[in-house]
């Protein structure tokens, strides 16, 4: 039996995200390059550690657009899953390059540590407060779409997630003005990148384990194995397959063995529903098989 249903609860508000995601997009780089520039330029390590922590906001938007882009783009003869794991590639590619950011960031916060830089503190501060306004900007853009869109929501939370950084790095500036400690705009830059580098690792997990076709988080493998030899009529399970092909994208196949004198489609429908009703993994094609048959046999048909 296959189950194509797409489910995609974002399909009708596709166009307004779209709209919304490219607005934020746009500023959010736009402040990106300021930041970068602006962190070389008044010598600010917080700067430069909190313009990392606004790549992820970036990188979160693309993908997000990329979801909606690519998310409706069907399958074709030599794509047959379709686009959907360009997003996945994408969220990868943004965690490896946060590592790196954030490992440049560390060294130099030691460097400066034993030998404190000047830091323009005045011309920080600008920076970090106009930060602090394109955030709440995106996040007025995002609000009404992060409810019907995964992946909108994920990058609502990584421009919330930002406002700490943008925060921190004004509260760094503020002590360095009225102390003139700057080994302070050092200790933001590593606060900062701990606070982004749990996240990071998160990231790179997750998407690890969907291009390695693991199975999905929140899924354990044995409790589905056990629910299906639970239906009755089923007499053994065997050559089970979880995977998703993006976060919230489940497909499943599994050869099932029916019990001498059970009608096979009503077997195979039951599994189906039990799939889709108790772990929500509506694409599924399930084989079935006499139970006399070899756990080990290669068939190819679809069931």
């Amino acid at each position: 039996m296959h189950d194509h249903t797409q489910g995609h609860s974002h399909d009708h508000t596709a166009g307004a995200n779209a709209t919304m995601l490219k607005w934020a997009l746009g500023l959010t780089s736009t402040y990106l390059v300021a930041e970068v520039i602006g962190g070389f330029y008044f010598n600010s390590l917080a700067l430069l550690s909190d313009a990392a922590h606004m790549l992820t906001d970036v990188a979160a938007l693309v993908i997000a657009l990329l979801a909606i882009r690519f998310g409706q783009k069907s399958a074709d003869d030599r794509r047959t899953f379709g686009y959907r794991r360009f997003e996945i590639l994408a969220a990868a590619f943004n965690a490896v390059l946060l590592f790196a950011i954030a490992i440049y960031v560390l060294v130099e916060a030691i460097k400066r540590f034993s030998s404190p830089e000047p830091v323009q503190s005045t011309g920080m501060m600008i920076v970090a407060v106009i930060g602090l306004v394109v955030n709440i900007i995106s996040m007025r853009l995002l609000t009404a779409g992060k409810d019907q869109s995964f992946n909108v929501k994920g990058a609502y939370l990584e421009v919330w997630a930002d406002m700490i950084g943008s925060l921190g790095v004004i509260a760094g500036a503020l002590v360095i003005r009225f102390t003139g400690y700057t080994w302070v705009d050092a200790l933001v830059a590593v606060g900062i990148g701990l606070w982004v580098l749990p996240r990071t690792w998160i990231l790179l997990r997750d998407t690890t384990n969907v291009l390695l076709e693991g199975v999905p988080r929140g899924l354990e493998l044995k409790e589905v194995r056990a629910a299906i030899a639970g239906v009755p009529g089923v007499a053994g399970v065997h050559d089970l397959h979880v995977w998703s092909m993006s976060n919230d994208d489940i497909s499943c196949t599994v050869h099932v063995a029916v019990a001498a004198g059970t009608e096979a489609n009503v077997v195979r429908q039951a599994v189906a529903s039990l799939l889709d009703e108790r772990f929500e993994i509506e694409h599924t094609t399930i084989q079935t098989e006499a139970p006399g048959e070899m756990s080990g046999e290669t068939r190819h048909g679809h069931n």
